[in-house]
């Protein structure tokens, strides 16, 4: 572990927080200190919702741990069965309680309670989120889903959608609904509003939908293995991936499908002019691996965008993100600091970053448009509206997210453009709020208002006030990389001051 300003994740007993608070009938309880109790804020804040997660917490404080802290959690435990009555719980440890080595398992089970208990074994100092919601599912699944028979007609179950899941809620509804158009009955979807009782009838469909890998790849392949359920592979986000998705929906029932792809917009408007203003934008993608890699694959194959990084922070899908890069012949990038993709999105200089909510903060550093595509993220994207990011009502979602940046780019550049105008500079109000505009010396020396991007080569020369001006046309999300290659250009040809002549030598040089 490292103290960070920012994480991408949090340790494992937050995502055993988010399978707990996606289920009904399901109590965790958690042995932590009094700090620990934060996690509640995650999921009142970000997703706005109106009860506490299913979690009790011991709570102990400093003065306890010279004394019996096994029995405060025995004590904990007695007392969350009695308030709530749980179909079944789950117990364990958060990172400072596993310290201490109560073992918070073999104490509930020595508790007789009448409902299954299920003890999670998460290493807090080797994993964290994601695995952790994976590895509690799994425990789930593995402890009582039991054989069952099958219930007449194809049928699946859903898996792998969690509390502060990204879109997860209305990602689960569209691929339901798609799947009951296509005449495949769901059974089961779970953990995300699923009872311990559902996680028992698991069984009784023919295969199960993996939607998300992180969080369900574990269970599916017990499942698999221990009951005989082959899962999906394809994370059908956009419209290629949803008709792959469909098409081995088709081979393991055997059955031809009825596809709808009538509520799509985005094929129109590829097909429109509109869409050439916007082909072979440069787009930079970081989040989970499932979502970077489906992302990639809509901004190259549907949106015509050129895919100029690609990575994600969570190490254990590490080889299925290189196997990615190395189609888009990008390097990829692993890395749970970010520090270490700030500089790497510097680096690319893209027109487009799709990325958590800390690209977004980085995005806007940089002055480059930024799409969140993946949790981590913050109230704004986990909207009360139905938005679904997959499904063909999730290309819809993903065309409107994705160029809305872009567009609003070009809408900044050409008030970048006409800034020299007396109604459009910086020191006047807008015309339609009745604001009187004034003028300003638009000769002065440049203000030191340059974004991060636009920052010079450490020794490259000085910039002429005519350059600088100049400079201030060209596109902000592009500007970054001008400036580098005409520094670059007047270094190796010991060129100084930059003037405006030098910039557009510099341009000529490099279109060549």
């Amino acid at each position: 572990m490292k103290l960070q300003v920012w994480t991408y994740e949090g340790p494992p007993h937050v995502g055993a927080m988010r399978v707990a608070t996606a289920m009904k009938g399901l109590h965790y309880v958690l042995h932590a200190p009094q700090g620990d109790t934060y996690a509640d804020l995650l999921f009142t804040m970000i997703e706005r919702r109106n009860h506490r997660p299913p979690v009790t917490y011991t709570t102990f404080q400093a003065r306890d741990l010279g004394s019996d802290t096994a029995s405060l959690f025995k004590e904990s435990c007695q007392d969350a069965y009695d308030r709530f009555k749980p179909e079944a719980m789950i117990v364990g440890a958060s990172c400072t309680a596993e310290l201490i080595q109560d073992d918070p398992g073999g104490l509930a089970e020595s508790m007789d309670f009448p409902v299954p208990v299920i003890a999670l074994e998460l290493p807090s100092y080797q994993r964290k989120e994601s695995w952790g919601a994976a590895e509690t599912f799994y425990q789930i699944v593995r402890r009582l889903a039991v054989p069952q028979e099958k219930i007449a007609g194809p049928s699946c179950n859903i898996l792998g959608g969690t509390a502060l899941g990204f879109h997860n809620r209305d990602d689960v509804r569209e691929i339901r609904s798609l799947l009951e158009e296509a005449g495949v009955r769901v059974n089961v979807v779970a953990p995300l509003d699923a009872r311990p009782s559902d996680i028992a009838r698991l069984a009784q469909a023919d295969f199960n939908v993996m939607l998300y890998p992180e969080t369900a790849e574990l269970a599916c392949r017990w499942l698999e293995k221990e009951r005989g359920m082959p899962y999906t592979k394809v994370v059908p986000m956009g419209a290629g991936a949803t008709r792959d998705f469909l098409s081995e929906v088709e081979q393991i029932t055997g059955q031809m499908l009825e596809l709808d792809d009538s509520r799509m917009r985005l094929p129109w408007w590829s097909r429109s002019v509109d869409s050439t203003y916007l082909t072979g934008k440069r787009v930079f993608i970081f989040g989970d691996a499932s979502h970077a890699i489906a992302a990639a694959r809509v901004a190259r194959d549907e949106m015509g965008f050129e895919v100029v990084g690609l990575g994600c922070y969570n190490r254990e899908f590490a080889r299925d993100v290189r196997k990615a890069a190395k189609e888009y012949g990008v390097e990829p990038l692993i890395t749970d600091d970010y520090l270490e993709v700030e500089d790497a999105i510097a680096a690319a200089a893209p027109e487009l970053i799709l990325g958590t909510q800390m690209e977004r903060h980085i995005g806007k550093r940089l002055g480059i448009g930024c799409a969140v595509i993946s949790a981590p993220f913050h109230v704004q994207d986990h909207p009360a509206r139905y938005s679904p990011v997959m499904g063909f009502e999730g290309a819809n979602v993903l065309f409107d997210t994705w160029v809305h940046p872009l567009v609003m780019g070009l809408e900044e550049h050409l008030l970048t453009m006409f800034r020299e105008d007396f109604e459009f500079n910086e020191a006047s109000g807008a015309s339609h709020h009745g604001a009187k505009p004034t003028m300003r010396d638009l000769d002065a020396a440049p203000q030191a208002d340059v974004a991060v991007m636009e920052r010079p080569v450490e020794g490259a020369p000085a910039w002429a006030a005519d350059g600088e001006k100049e400079l201030k046309k060209i596109p902000f999300f592009v500007r970054g990389k001008a400036r580098k290659n005409t520094e670059l250009y007047a270094a190796e040809r010991g060129i100084t001051p930059i003037t405006r002549e030098t910039l557009y030598e510099a341009k000529a040089h490099y279109a060549r």
